[in-house]
């Protein structure tokens, strides 16, 4: 891998198998498994996918509802595996993606911290180090042994984000804007992100907004029905996309 790219992506496909007919539960779809009487159609997400980011670069991804944005976060992420083509990101990796979809609620806010931190590739040592803090900023000192269960979907959120953002990234990945907790948090967190944005942090940033493409990237690209239709700077790519949103 250059040097100069914090991440490449290369030819890189992404196909899902669907379920032609609805299966109301687990029994059900085992038993038609076992018949061979499940049909499933596939589906591209992504097709052909192919650019290099340079460190420092902050890039937009743009595109509809299905275009396949987050899957491609996803996959630069390591969170899915490329049906073809490869990905290689350099330094350490923060993902705002879908917040504590790793926590199991039959374990405390405590385990959690650890359960959580582990499939992101973080170390014992590290957290051990980072612990207190993330507790404190996820405002959770008083809840902190209690099962994750009886936690409010806000309350998962917060120390959701507190573990991911509780490592110095050289890429951070943004999947839309974050909402995580109320109003005083929001402002909070999103202080932190533009703190983590310094010192020359790679970003990869998906919106629908062109003008919070304009303000935070600058370059972008343009998914639509899983291909790249467009990319350069983000001004001129927000122009195109501008336009295909009133011609839809």
């Amino acid at each position: 891998m250059n040097n100069n790219y914090a991440v490449e992506v290369d030819h890189v496909s992404m196909k899902f198998n669907i379920n032609k007919e609805g299966v109301d539960n687990a029994k059900e779809y085992f038993v038609r498994l076992v018949k061979h009487q499940l049909h499933f159609v596939e589906f591209w997400a992504l097709k052909d996918i192919s650019f290099k980011v340079e460190k420092g670069d902050r890039v937009g991804i743009l595109g509809f509802n299905g275009a396949g944005k987050s899957t491609l976060l996803k996959v630069i992420a390591g969170v899915l595996k490329p049906t073809q083509g490869s990905v290689s990101v350099k330094g350490v990796v923060a993902p705002m993606l879908e917040l504590g979809a790793g926590f199991d609620g039959n374990y405390s806010g405590r385990e959690n911290v650890f359960l959580y931190a582990a499939t992101m590739g973080f170390s014992r040592k590290f957290i051990e180090k980072k612990y207190d803090e993330i507790v404190e900023f996820a405002e959770l000192e008083e809840f902190i042994d209690a099962p994750l269960k009886s936690y409010s979907s806000g309350m998962r959120a917060r120390l959701g984000f507190a573990i991911a953002t509780a490592v110095k990234p050289d890429v951070l990945i943004l999947d839309e804007v974050l909402s995580v907790g109320d109003a005083a948090f929001r402002a909070k967190s999103q202080k932190r992100i533009e703190s983590m944005m310094g010192d020359g942090v790679t970003v990869l940033y998906v919106s629908h907004s062109t003008d919070k493409v304009e303000e935070i990237c600058n370059k972008a690209i343009i998914l639509d029905h899983g291909q790249m239709i467009a990319a350069g700077n983000s001004v001129e790519i927000s122009k195109i996309y501008q336009s295909m949103t009133l011609n839809k």
